[in-house]
């Protein structure tokens, strides 16, 4: 029997009663079970994703000097596009911001306009009210809620030809008033939805011109000058005369930036883009243009480019997204991409979509 015990004692636990499984611990364990195959549904499914798209970045990176040439002109190019969305975004925002400042001033004129009538409206009330004749029109103006006035106005008739005035003022004033709060806040809504717009071209630019220094940086020495190879800042040896003075000063005027940086989204005095040179080097010779290359390939009427003369823009890639001003020679004053300056290139240096002159 003791030996038994013994045993008993040395085993504690062998033979324990299992614990009671209660409704609380159960469902402790089965959301602990939940959880870890969520986490682990989640894991694999990341797994799933990011492989394939590491696989496919490896990829399509380039190997070459050469194809790096290649991917930092489809990068150039493409945040020339994005560029000009923004430059026309910001033209939009613009515009939304001045009308919501006008749909303010005139919302603060009605507001203002509408108290007078109330002032006016209240001293109608005074007089009727000493001779105990205050009528149901006057009530509801004063009710505080002028959509209830105007739904109940029209149904009242007993005022005079003095009062039915005033307060026929008053409900015209409330309905401007409440149209003007509403294209108010339609305004400052749409300005809203553009800035985030704008935010978002901010990004995609940034996103490729990183991409673009990045493989700019891991180019030789000597590819980096093969890269930048088609542009300079020095004058051709050969310039045609400018046909008229507009065009001399325009042609004047780009000639002055030569060597002044790109910046995206810029148009001077001291960087530019491509159609803020162009939209500057226009209002110098006394021409307004629009902000953008889509806007400003429509200004003026198109010509061969058998035909150009110094002044002339001509517009690149199918998207029409750069410009530059032709100088004659051959050549073409641009702002072409950060990194670069404003300078000479050759006019076929790019594929040329369309040429105009402005004026």
């Amino acid at each position: 029997m003791a030996a038994k015990k013994q045993t008993a004692q040395k085993q504690p636990g062998k033979h324990r009663k299992p614990r009671r499984l209660t409704a609380r611990t159960a469902r402790a364990r089965t959301a602990a079970r939940s959880a870890a195959g969520l986490t682990a549904a989640a894991a694999a499914s990341v797994g799933v994703i990011a492989d394939p798209g590491s696989a496919d970045a490896a990829q399509n990176r380039p190997t070459t000097p050469s194809q790096a040439r290649a991917e930092i002109d489809r990068l150039y190019q493409q945040s020339e596009r994005e560029t000009q969305d923004y430059d026309q975004a910001t033209t939009r925002l613009r515009a939304l911001q001045r009308r919501a400042d006008e749909d303010r001033t005139r919302l603060a004129r009605g507001q203002a306009a509408l108290e007078s009538t109330r002032t006016a409206l209240g001293a109608v009330a005074a007089a009727q009210y000493r001779t105990g004749a205050f009528t149901e029109s006057f009530r509801l103006a004063f009710s505080g809620s002028p959509d209830r006035f105007l739904a109940q106005a029209g149904a009242l008739n007993q005022v005079t030809q003095a009062e039915k005035h005033v307060l026929d003022q008053y409900g015209r004033q409330v309905r401007a008033l409440t149209a003007d709060r509403a294209a108010a806040e339609a305004a400052v809504a749409r300005a809203s939805a553009e800035q985030q717009r704008l935010a978002q071209a901010k990004d995609r630019i940034r996103s490729d011109l990183a991409q673009a220094q990045h493989l700019l940086s891991s180019l030789t020495a000597a590819d980096q000058v093969s890269l930048e190879k088609a542009g300079s800042t020095t004058p051709p040896a050969s310039t045609a005369p400018a046909p008229d003075a507009v065009a001399a000063a325009v042609v004047a005027f780009a000639e002055a930036q030569l060597g002044k940086p790109y910046a995206w989204g810029a148009a001077g005095p001291d960087a530019y883009d491509c159609s803020g040179l162009t939209e500057k080097a226009y209002a110098a010779a006394g021409i307004s243009l629009p902000r953008t290359t889509y806007q400003q390939v429509d200004v003026g009427r198109r010509i061969p480019v058998s035909q150009l003369a110094p002044g002339d823009l001509v517009f690149y890639y199918s998207g029409r997204s750069h410009v530059g001003i032709y100088v004659g020679g051959g050549k073409i004053i641009h702002a072409p991409h950060p990194g670069a300056p404003v300078r000479y290139a050759p006019l076929d240096s790019m594929p040329i979509s369309a040429a105009t002159r402005p004026a």
